[in-house]
């Protein structure tokens, strides 16, 4: 599995880059990869407003957390009794030049970097959403790989299938998808936004409900971050 997560927005109601935001003492990009990693050893983020200086800030956070021991989040054992480890995980930066366009160009340019690598499924994910577990990551990767190999083996890959999480109801994200579906999304050029590609794209669309309410927060404002913060706090 690849991740892909899209962090090229102006977050002009953030007031400064979504990626770069702490949030219980990590940027939105490093806990949205560290997300993915539990599933996914190689993670493509789409930088594209202030994207230099994105790349540099993450950057330098990956080397603290390398130096502190603290990279690798908890990860399941891999096929054949391997386990995974620090060495084997991956970050790589695409930039979209178009990121005004919104979202959906976001995604188009890291679909079509992951395709490259030809990987049994993708997870795309939105970096303002970092409350996100990495217990409903390898839900989705799991139920993916799960219904890939109902639909034929690798030629599974091929057929234009999405997971969507929900929770209570209300659709979110990462969203999971083959292969397939991905390839049609990237080519697609009269879809609204990213959601209306998914429609239009999928020639199956299945659902897997959570309770990880992280799947439906989109913290875009300073308030929603503080509001989240002040939720976890009582939490405990």
């Amino acid at each position: 599995m690849i991740g892909v997560l899209l962090a090229a927005g102006a977050s002009s109601r953030m007031g400064e880059p979504k990626a770069l935001v702490m949030s219980r003492g990590q940027s939105f990009l490093v806990r949205g990869v560290r997300a993915l990693w539990t599933s996914c050893d190689s993670v493509i983020t789409v930088v594209g407003h202030q994207g230099e200086q994105v790349c540099e800030a993450a950057g330098e956070e990956f080397e603290r957390l390398v130096e502190r021991g603290l990279l690798a989040p908890e990860r399941p054992a891999v096929k054949k009794g391997k386990k995974s480890s620090a060495s084997e995980l991956e970050v790589r930066f695409a930039f979209n030049k178009r990121w005004p366009d919104g979202m959906l160009s976001s995604a188009k340019v890291g679909l079509a970097a992951a395709l490259k690598s030809e990987p049994r499924g993708i997870l795309l994910m939105p970096v303002d959403q970092p409350e996100v577990k990495g217990e409903t990551v390898q839900a989705l990767a799991a139920m993916l790989a799960e219904a890939l190999g109902a639909f034929g083996g690798k030629a599974g890959s091929t057929f234009a299938y999405g997971l969507v999480p929900r929770w209570k109801g209300q659709r979110g994200h990462p969203v999971a998808m083959s292969t397939g579906l991905a390839a049609v999304i990237v080519k697609d050029r009269g879809a609204r936004d990213l959601s209306d590609a998914i429609r239009r794209s999928a020639r199956l669309i299945g659902y897997i409900d959570v309770t990880d309410k992280g799947v439906v927060a989109n913290l875009n404002t300073p308030e929603g971050v503080r509001g989240a913060a002040k939720t976890k706090q009582r939490a405990r």
